[in-house]
Order: C-alpha cells, then structure tokens, then sequence
C-alpha cells in the first residue's frame, strides 16, 4: 500500500487552458460572475486541462477502495510521526523550519489567500443534492466549512480577519500559478454533476491532514500570527471522525453498486491528483527571498514617490526623486542608503535612520507603507539581529472571539428575509442556494441562508 509522502514536492506545472485569459481571471470569472452558462463552460473547460495535466502525475492512491480507510489511517499517522520529530528538534534548541521571520509568514499567508478565500468550493455543486443521504458526509463537510453559518466559524471569515489584521489584501498581486488550486476548487463547484468522481477523489486528498499545516500553526504562534485558521483544520479534518474520515464513507455511499465501478474509481483518483496541481505550501514557504521582496514592493511603490521628495539629501550623487525617478535603480539606492549609514543591516532597526522615518511617533513617512511592507523593510534591515533576538514560546491560540453582531441593517439580509417569508419550504431552498456560494457564504446574507438552509434541510428530510 501507497503511503502519502506529506512534504513530497509538487511537480512543475503547465498553465491550464482556459477561456478567459490568465489563470487568476478564470479563478475572478468563476468567483465573481454571474451563475450562468458561460461560467458553465469555463469551469468544464478548466477542469479538463487540468485533468489531463494530473492524468501524468504519480498514483498514490490504492488501487482497492476498501483499503482505503487503512491508508487514511496510516498517513495521519505517519503525519503524527514526522509531527513529534519536529517538536523533538524544536525542544533541542532547533530553528523555525518554515518561517525564517515574521515577514516570511505574512508572505505565505498572502500567496495562499486564493485558495483559503474560497475553502470547500470544490463541494458547492452538492447543495442540490440535499434530500439524497448519499450526500450527506459531503454536505455536512461543506457546511462545516461555512461554520454552519455563524461567523466566527466560517472558514472564508476567519481568514479574511487574519489577512486585515496584518493589513494583507485579499485580492494579492501574486504570480498567476497561485490562483490555481482556487480555480480549481471552483470549477469543481460548478461542474459538480458532470464530474461528481472527480469532486469526491479531490475531497479526499484536500481533507488529509498534511504535516504542514502542524507546523505552520506552531511557528505563526511563535511569531505571535494567530494560528486559529490553521488550528481549526487539524481538529475538523481527523481521520477519525473529522472531514478524513466523511470523506472514505462518501465515496463508500456514491460508489456504484455495480456498473462501472472501476471507471468511476478511476475518475475518483484522478481527482485526487488534482491537489497537487500548482505550487504546494512547501514550495511557496521555499520561494521566500526577503531582499526579492523588500526590491519589488518599492518597485511597485516607486512611480507614487518620484515627485514627492525634496531636493535636499543626496545619495552618490543623486536626489531620492532621482533614484526613483526610472525603474531598475531601487538595488543601487538601497546600496547607497547603507553606505551613508542610513540603513545599518543586521542590526535593531531602531538604528537606523531610514527606519526612524517610517516608523514611530511623527515619522516623516508616517502612512507610506501598509503594515506587512514595514514588516519586510524591519525584517530585511534585522537580518541576521533577529536570530539574537529572545526565542519566544508558543503561546495558547488566540481563537474565535465572541460572536460578532449580525447586522441588522444590511440590505441583502433584508431583501433575503423578507422573500424567504413568501416562500414555501421547498421554494425557500431555492432561493437561499445561490447564497451558499463561494461568493456569497461569508456575507451577512449568505450567512443566514446558510443558517436556514440547515433548519430546512433537518424539516424536510
């Protein structure tokens, strides 16, 4: 039997061939469109250039379903293994294995934004399918992904509250190959009914526990990052009674009983293969290169800034509106920044005067730069100073905090409510589908219709 390798690297993949362009705008067009037959087609369209992409990969799957829940099993507990090895090295005296700074882990939870902004997607396809048992361990997974329609348990919700208490946009500038795996798990909401295998093998690969998650959790406490997101889904996906475990009895309960049961588990492990589809959360965590990052943020900034400093300090020989002035100079300026002693790298920040300027009470650059671009800019000066600094100890995960209130006001929860009142049951279900979406769930509306559907779904079954 196949055993899972959890931090086997993801092959290089080809960009799937789509109708919309870049692979981002396919992930936007199925994200934000309209539900018609256009994202109908997209969807298909994505899905079959990426099925025929993961056809080449590598089988780890067993070739007989029934031993399916023993390899479940035995990678949960290979995962545990590898898990206690880390905590032993750690314990030693060891370094952080992902995140060499604070700045490293806001990068990844950035690059991996598109994928945790539409967490459980590839599962919206089965709402319809309410009313038929079968469905129920992937319903129930599904909704469990909504947090059953209160905030502080929806997935999409919580992360979004981590990204905006680092100040992180949830719409990164990121490479295209990063909206893959989102896209992905769209396109299999959409097209559910025609590749029902597909969505069950990818849910049983995507609900595994992987060891990198157990070590990002610890290392974002260590970096006082609240690990809750990340937490949340070493309990919820077990392989005991968790996702893990609902996902082998789903395929068990939609399997045929007889026709085609081969073809069908051959679909099923095609469509596990498609979680290794674009850049795994290993290889992002690998690509970081703080100096890379420090150089293309000012880039990005670089056109705002040219006209808007003074004349009066000059850095071999040019003004900063001089260096700022063409791209390709920002390497040169940051050099000629050291040298003046403006910056002195590996050591507090606090000692250097560029620092001083965008930082703390009356800097002159007060507001110029977002939260996780002063975070790159401190951690890049640090360098080395940071590993001088006291080793902090994990400390207990922040959590969910309180339920925040709905609000009352909001207009798409009036206009919901007040149809739902003319509805039937059977009508009422209708209506609130839609909501259940990726790009509804996590809105005030999409919350209570999530609410509902479950009330609904309990009285009409």
């Amino acid at each position: 039997m196949t055993v899972l390798t959890p931090l086997q690297a993801r092959p290089a993949t080809v960009q799937p061939v789509t109708h919309a362009g870049t692979v981002r705008q396919s992930y936007e067009r199925l994200l934000h469109g309209p539900d018609d037959a256009d994202k109908q087609t997209l969807a298909q369209a994505l899905l079959q250039s990426c099925l025929e992409q993961a056809s080449a990969l590598p089988q780890d799957m067993p070739d007989d379903p029934a031993a399916l829940q023993a390899w479940v099993e035995q990678h949960s507990a290979g995962v545990a293994r590898q898990y206690a090895e880390y905590l032993e090295r750690r314990k030693s005296g060891g370094p952080r294995e992902f995140f060499t700074s604070k700045a490293h882990a806001l990068y990844f939870l950035q690059a991996v934004a598109p994928t945790k902004l539409v967490d459980g997607a590839w599962l919206y396809g089965v709402l319809k399918h309410w009313h038929d048992h079968r469905f129920e361990g992937l319903l129930c997974t599904y909704l469990e992904e909504l947090g059953d329609g209160y905030p502080a348990q929806n997935h999409v919700v919580i992360y979004r509250k981590l990204l905006a208490e680092h100040g992180l946009p949830d719409a990164p500038d990121i490479d295209d190959e990063r909206y893959l795996q989102g896209a992905v798990q769209l396109a299999l909401g959409y097209a559910g009914d025609e590749y029902l295998p597909e969505v069950i093998g990818y849910n049983l690969g995507y609900e595994q526990l992987p060891l990198h998650l157990l070590i990002s959790a610890y290392e974002l406490t260590e970096l006082e990052i609240d690990p809750y997101y990340f937490t949340l889904h070493v309990t919820i996906d077990n392989a005991s009674t968790g996702h893990a475990h609902k996902a082998v009895q789903s395929l068990m309960q939609l399997m045929p009983m007889e026709a085609d049961r081969e073809a069908f588990w051959r679909r099923v492990t095609l469509g596990y293969r498609l979680n290794d589809l674009g850049q795994g959360s290993r290889a992002i965590i690998e690509s970081f290169d703080v100096y890379r990052e420090v150089l293309d943020m000012l880039e990005r900034k670089r056109p705002f800034g040219q006209h808007m400093h003074s004349d009066y300090c000059k850095f071999e020989g040019k003004t900063v509106n001089q260096w700022l002035a063409v791209p390709g100079q920002l390497e040169g300026f940051l050099e000629a920044l050291q040298g003046k002693g403006w910056i002195k790298r590996h050591q507090d920040p606090q000692d250097s005067r560029f620092w001083t300027l965008i930082e703390g009470a009356g800097a002159a650059m007060f507001g110029v730069f977002s939260p996780y671009e002063k975070q790159l800019l401190h951690d890049w000066i640090a360098g080395d100073w940071l590993e001088k600094g006291p080793r902090r100890s994990p400390r207990r995960a922040h959590g969910a905090s309180c339920e925040p209130p709905m609000p009352v006001q909001d207009p798409d929860v009036q206009r919901l409510e007040q149809t739902l009142r003319s509805q039937s049951p059977d009508q009422q279900i209708q209506t609130l589908l839609p909501w259940l979406s990726a790009r509804c769930h996590s809105h005030p509306a999409g919350l209570l219709a999530t609410r509902r559907f479950i009330e609904l779904k309990s009285i009409l079954r």
